[in-house]
């Protein structure tokens, strides 16, 4: 899992320079725009809300949650970038069963007291504590997930990546080119507007992920 939890921790601080460009502004914006036009102005009635499923390159499981009031054109666009990419669209159900929704929250293991971590985490709720390089992984419910970030919040636990997500089961090491290709993959999927969140099983090493990502 020490890829999906180094990409996380990598996005969240790619989030944080994105905002500052106005980017995930304009997601939002789509976002509002979007269920706005198709629920009556109510931004929680949201029918266009659909999951593409894919493979990458080495044959990683990819799963691309997306939100379009014009599925023909993001179907094609998704469709492009993975191809582009060394990937391709997989049919339903191909490889969202590899996956299962879970809180995920990171925290780098560099001046924490980790068995502190552990123990708030835990208290709180948490199903597992985790070591994945140079992160602990804090696994829970998605009911449990805001009482464990609060918990971990109050204890002052430095975060570096909270979020609900899909979580592979098992994982898919590459490294060399097939890496290079995945996190660029990875980027220009989560570079499109119509794109809420991207998810996949690779396993690539903690370096190398910091060294494409960088």
């Amino acid at each position: 899992m020490s890829g999906h939890s180094k990409w996380s921790s990598i996005k969240h601080k790619k989030a944080l320079k994105d905002a500052r460009r106005g980017k995930l502004f304009t997601k939002f914006i789509k976002e509002i725009t979007v269920a706005a036009r198709l629920g009556g102005g109510d931004i929680n009635a949201n029918p266009r809300l659909r999951t593409y499923e894919a493979y990458g390159p080495g044959g990683v499981a990819i799963l691309v949650q997306v939100l379009t009031d014009n599925r023909n054109r993001t179907v094609a666009d998704v469709r492009s970038i993975i191809t582009k990419h060394g990937g391709n669209l997989a049919a339903a159900g191909a490889v969202a069963w590899m996956f299962h929704k879970r809180g995920l929250i990171t925290v780098e293991r560099a001046g924490v007291d980790e068995d502190r971590v552990m123990e708030v985490a835990l208290e709180g709720g948490a199903e597992d504590v985790r070591e994945a390089g140079d992160l602990l992984e804090i696994i829970t419910a998605p009911e449990q997930f805001d009482k464990v970030k609060e918990a971990l919040d109050r204890a002052e636990v430095p975060v570096g990546s909270a979020e609900v997500t899909m979580l592979p089961q098992s994982t898919v090491a590459i490294s060399g080119k097939q890496a290079e290709q995945m996190v660029r993959l990875l980027e220009a999927l989560e570079d499109h507007d119509d794109v809420q969140s991207v998810s996949s099983n690779m396993d690539i090493a903690a370096e190398e992920l910091e060294r494409l990502s960088a």
